[in-house]
């Protein structure tokens, strides 16, 4: 017989655990899947560690107004694991930009947010920047995060963990959903939040209609980039600074939240492959024997396929732009699967795309845009 939860959320990253907090304050019984053997080994760990303020959207207002406006709200409650004792500088290209350095102050204002000129001789060479801008923008450190986690939820007893979880469906029934796993064990709720990330449309694909038999869910239209993020030990004179080069084919390199590293990443580089399939499907899942598949996404960064660092490539393109006594040193690659949704590709946006796929019972599908837009699911959870 199936164990019945109040909830069942699938995907224990930060969307996931914020989900569960939220839904045990209110008296709600709650059951995490977790693919893996611990939370946040993916995507809210391998990403840019940035808090957005909205900058790095000059061509998508809506996402930047959204960004800014949960900012506070986010380093407010989260300020325990934020790092904001750094200098970070956008600057726009000289060529090959989408955006030059009087549309994003343009751009800036329109936003209300934070943009004093400073001189960009101070950061890049000669000629390699038409603006270079001050900004309030800071990064969290997801380790930290994982940690007040799992001290506030491990041995709640509203909230129940199952790690390496193998979801084999998901039947839709009149008033529930059954949740059934690879072992056979199986359990019920009058809701599923889906909370997977990159595993979205994998888990929408296992959903069958008991009534007829068929598929019951609508995969969101997006594409798959597996992903690098380089770390890097930065020099002291750049260890208090965070650099992006926009809008186009550039780079950032900031702080990652309080490690004393920085991430490294270029916009033509980080992407290494990528994949318009519904579900993410790549050559380097040959011959993983089901522990990565177009089915059953695993983790890329413990993969032992997983694709050669294109630190020379990364490298080279920053050096090309910062000035030389801003130095760094390789540490270390982490690679993890991007989803981005196609419609995004027109003008950069990352909106948070919420979906829900039925009511009585629910099941809702959240397609993530940035962290601090978590507050979205509000709204879905109350």
């Amino acid at each position: 017989m199936s164990e019945r939860f109040d909830k069942i959320i699938i995907g224990a990253g930060l969307y996931g655990l914020y989900a569960a907090a939220f839904c045990a304050e209110r008296g709600q019984r709650v059951l995490v899947l977790e693919y893996d053997d611990a939370p946040f080994q993916r995507a809210t760990y391998i990403n840019q560690a940035r808090v957005h303020m909205g900058y790095h959207y000059p061509r998508s207002l809506t996402t930047a107004v959204k960004s800014a406006g949960y900012f506070r709200r986010f380093t407010e409650d989260f300020g325990f694991c934020i790092h904001d004792k750094f200098e970070q500088i956008y600057a726009t290209s000289g060529k090959f930009s989408w955006t030059n350095a009087k549309q994003f102050q343009e751009f800036c204002r329109a936003a209300e947010i934070k943009c004093e000129e400073v001189a960009s001789s101070k950061y890049f060479k000669d000629g390699m920047c038409d603006g270079a801008f001050l900004t309030e923008e800071y990064t969290y450190d997801a380790k930290i995060l994982q940690k007040y986690y799992e001290d506030r939820l491990f041995g709640n007893s509203a909230v129940t963990f199952l790690f390496h979880a193998r979801i084999d469906k998901i039947v839709k029934r009149e008033e529930t959903y059954e949740i059934v796993l690879a072992d056979g064990k199986s359990y019920e709720t009058g809701y599923v939040l889906n909370a997977t990330y990159a595993s979205v449309n994998q888990i929408i694909g296992k959903v069958e209609d008991a009534s007829s038999g068929g598929f019951a869910g609508e995969m969101f239209q997006i594409k798959y980039e597996l992903c690098e993020i380089i770390l890097c030990k930065p020099s002291e004179q750049l260890k208090d600074i965070g650099i992006t080069v926009m809008d186009g084919p550039f780079f950032s390199i900031m702080p990652f939240g309080k490690t004393g590293l920085h991430s490294l990443t270029a916009v033509t580089f980080t992407p290494h492959i990528t994949s318009y399939d519904a579900r993410p499907s790549f050559s380097c899942q040959n011959g993983m024997e089901g522990s990565c598949s177009p089915e059953n996404l695993g983790n890329c960064s413990i993969c032992p396929n997983k694709p050669e660092s294109a630190w020379p490539y990364m490298s080279h393109l920053a050096d090309k732009y910062m000035k030389p006594e801003y130095a760094y040193t390789y540490a270390e690659s982490l690679y993890s699967m991007k989803p981005i949704l196609k419609s995004s590709e027109v003008d950069d946006s990352r909106p948070t795309a919420i979906r829900v796929m039925s009511a009585n019972p629910t099941f809702v599908s959240v397609l993530s845009g940035k962290i601090n837009t978590v507050y979205d699911l509000d709204d879905y959870l109350k």
